[in-house]
């Protein structure tokens, strides 16, 4: 996928003057970068401090221990699997192959890469991921915790043949500043981990191919910060990543000044890019999760290195940690909402850990729980390493703890995010809140007023997910279209208007009219949307407990014209549609769950699954993985005088 004229003009429209101004100094740059050669400081007496405090690794669980062990032993032996495509040749990888298309990045100067190029380059998710070396720390983290220096050898042995065969500022891992920010926090990671191998002083600090490395980055996400209408979840790894290094790797003469300018950054953009409430503004639960790992990992970075943190950052965090515990589900399950690319800020666990109670759990370790938090009974690698590092929330010189929600939230005015639960852990979700983060709103998807609904965990009325991001045009905008969701469609169109990849040119504005959870025996939210314009969309969902079951009503004002009104059913759901009423029925824990969805009789009712042509009837899982599920679509007419009501009961 190439960007056309159209887009780039579409995408200037949506910059205000500064940004304008910021990129063309950075074109500016990249021009003068071409020629010129800079050469790293020379280094000498460099040493590593910021080590893991004894004791460290010794308080892992055994089963998180036992869990990470398995995954580096089938690193080992050169297998992976990323965003759906099985890898064997982690042993030795070829750093720009794309294994899904087998196309390998072309050679050069790294700002006339077009990554963006399927054709060109391959899939550039499937070449990036690598090379955030996160698999590095695994392996690293399990030479920490057995001492076998198979793995550290490993890691030495890849960083190596990176280094070697990704120069400064040549080829496709130089041109993305979050994949430079991830992969320098990888790198002090690993360092730390493999502290008592004798190797480690010989690899980092005491070899001038790594220290040149470790300076071009730096300087790199110095010079090229993601900027206004782009200042999302990728600046914030920008400058976590800097941060970690300047804090890990100060052997620079200009490390105290990307440090402090990393901080600045770090707490500016944690609180735009952050609601009061604690959601993530881009409204995208796995870059709420992405955001919050990195800043936990820069707080590690700065409190290791006896650096005073500002103000702000910690309770950013906190007010995060606490809006993922008010949000998810019984099985800790945050909403499926926006965009996901299973992006991770520091990966030291193996297979099956838990991602969202990893991260409660180590709100725990940093914030301490409240009552209201569900509990967590899993276990991680990652929590008692990072609490080894961070000081306390309220201690140790951190700012004094501030007033937190003595009951769980269940309405998040800010961000327009309401959850309703019911007995037998019925979750429910509904969206009033804004079309993504910023003017391009980059991650949003057009699912105004859409809801999801689970029972004990189960996808019940789920939202499809992601899927891709480049190279496949149709599937990206299916997944982010408002038929991909569990609302109403109104002529044929989205409810905000895509201008391509990651841009929205006009988005569809809601506004949330009552969220009412006070009463024990019915949770009520209403709210509504213009972006059809010359009609408004206003939907009504109770939940009441008694009955167990879930109540939507849809009403459009406006002209006449056709609606269609769409039911996505999670993949473990089978339906059998007869008319205007489907039976649901799924397994959980191995007992037979069912349900009735009783669907509006003025509409005219079809059950679609896998289609390609267009795509209808999918569910992703995770990035670049997609089965097929149910979905059910109503169509017929909105003319102003009706309203559409569907019910979904649930049974036993």
């Amino acid at each position: 996928m190439t960007m056309s004229a159209g887009w780039y003009l579409r995408r200037l429209s949506r910059m205000g003057p500064r940004e304008v101004g910021g990129r063309v100094g950075d074109t500016v740059r990249r021009r003068l970068w071409r020629s010129a050669r800079p050469v790293c400081p020379g280094v000498t007496g460099a040493r590593f401090t910021a080590v893991l405090p004894a004791g460290a690794i010794d308080s892992v669980p055994p089963d998180a221990a036992k869990r990470l062990v398995a995954e580096a032993d089938r690193l080992m032996a050169g297998h992976a699997e990323y965003f759906g495509e099985e890898r064997d040749d982690l042993v030795a990888p070829d750093w720009c192959l794309d294994p899904k298309t087998g196309r390998r990045a072309p050679w050069g100067y790294a700002f006339d890469v077009p990554y963006r190029d399927e054709e060109l380059v391959g899939d550039i998710k499937q070449i990036w991921e690598l090379s955030r070396h996160q698999y590095l720390t695994v392996l690293a983290a399990a030479y920490a915790l057995t001492g076998d220096e198979r793995y550290a050898e490993r890691v030495a042995e890849h960083l190596r043949s990176w280094w070697a065969a990704n120069a400064p500022l040549r080829g496709v891992h130089w041109t993305s500043g979050i994949e430079l920010g991830i992969r320098l926090l990888s790198w002090v990671w690993v360092r730390r981990l493999l502290d008592g191998w004798a190797g480690a002083r010989g690899l980092f600090e005491e070899n001038p191919v790594a220290l040149r490395q470790i300076w071009h980055h730096q300087r790199w996400l110095a010079a090229f910060p993601s900027r206004g209408s782009s200042a999302n979840n990728h600046v914030i790894a920008e400058a976590a990543g800097q941060l970690a290094a300047a804090c890990a790797f100060g052997w620079f003469p200009s490390s105290e000044r990307w440090r402090d300018d990393a901080l600045r950054s770090l707490e500016r953009h944690l609180r735009s890019n952050t609601f009061h409430s604690g959601l993530n503004r881009e409204l995208a639960s796995e870059y709420h999760g992405l955001v919050l790992e990195l800043g936990l990992a820069a707080v590690a970075e700065a409190d290791a290195a006896g650096v005073p943190v500002p103000g702000a950052v910690r309770p950013v965090l906190l007010r995060m940690t606490d809006a993922l515990a008010a949000v998810v589900d019984a099985r800790l399950r945050p909403p499926r909402q926006g965009d996901s690319d299973d992006g991770h800020g520091l990966v030291v666990d193996g297979a099956g850990t838990d991602r969202w109670g990893s991260l409660l759990a180590t709100g725990d370790a940093v914030f301490g729980r409240l009552g209201w938090w569900p509990a967590v009974t899993g276990t991680d690698v990652r929590t008692p390493l990072l609490a080894a590092l961070i000081r306390p929330y309220g201690k140790g010189g951190t700012p004094p703890a501030l007033p937190r929600p003595t009951s769980r939230p269940t309405h998040f005015a800010d961000a327009g995010m309401t959850i309703l639960r019911g007995p037998g852990e019925i979750w429910c979700r509904c969206d009033g809140g804004p079309h993504g983060f910023l003017s391009i709103a980059a991650h949003a998807h057009a699912d105004a007023l859409s809801v999801e609904v689970r029972h004990d965990g189960v996808d019940v009325l789920a939202d499809p997910g992601t899927y891709c991001y480049h190279g496949q045009p149709e599937w990206r905008r299916y997944f982010r279209s408002t038929l991909g969701h569990n609302t109403l469609r109104l002529g044929g169109a989205d409810q905000s208007v895509s201008g391509g990849p990651f841009l929205w040119t006009r988005h569809a504005r809601s506004r949330v009219l009552v969220a009412d959870t006070s009463d024990a025996k019915v949770a009520r939210w209403s709210a509504e949307h213009d972006g059809y314009q010359d009609a408004t969309h206003r939907r009504r969902v109770e939940l009441t407990g008694e009955t167990r079951e879930v109540r939507v009503v849809d009403e459009v004002s406006g002209p006449r014209r056709s609606l269609e009104l769409a039911f996505h059913l999670g993949p473990e759901i089978t339906a059998e549609l007869t008319e205007s009423r489907a039976v649901l029925t799924w397994t959980r824990d191995g007992e037979d769950r069912s349900a009735t969805l009783d669907l509006p009789g003025e509409l005219s009712w079809r059950a679609h699954r896998g289609e390609s042509e267009p795509p209808l009837g999918w569910y992703s899982a995770g990035f670049g993985r997609k089965e097929p599920s149910t979905t059910l679509v109503g169509t017929g007419f909105a003319d102003g005088a009706r309203g559409f009501t569907t019910v979904l009961r649930f049974h036993g």
